[in-house]
């Protein structure tokens, strides 16, 4: 599992990537959003292509 961090130095929240090979989760705490792999494949497509 790949983990990564979003935290800023200066924030008091600190949301976590977690990629799995069968999901992956966005968020932190009690606040996270799971996605398929190709969920966040179609997601990542969108961010990398500035649709959103």
């Amino acid at each position: 599992m790949k983990i990564v961090s979003l935290c800023k130095p200066e924030s008091s929240c600190c949301p976590v990537v977690k990629i799995s090979d069968e999901r992956v989760e966005i968020g932190e705490k009690d606040n996270i959003c799971v996605l398929t792999k190709s969920e966040w494949e179609a997601l990542k497509q969108k961010m990398l292509s500035r649709e959103l």
